[in-house]
């Protein structure tokens, strides 16, 4: 049963560090404009494909929780 515990912690951590990330978010003026990020807009069709906003985001994600292990 402890580790289920562990489970429920460890997923709380991720909605709170997601949730504080979509608050913060919108106060980041280039994430989601760097070059690598895929962007059409064509008559009634946009597409976005945030290439290098996902590598950067995952990187960060990476080091933070190698620092927390």
């Amino acid at each position: 049963m402890g580790g289920i515990g562990k489970i429920f912690i460890i997923i709380g951590i991720i909605f709170i560090i997601l949730g504080a990330f979509f608050v913060v978010g919108g106060r980041i003026p280039w994430l989601g404009k760097l070059p690598g990020d895929i962007y059409i807009k064509k008559e009634g069709v946009q597409i976005y494909i945030p290439i290098t906003t996902s590598i950067i985001i995952s990187l960060i994600l990476t080091l933070l929780f190698r620092l927390l292990r």
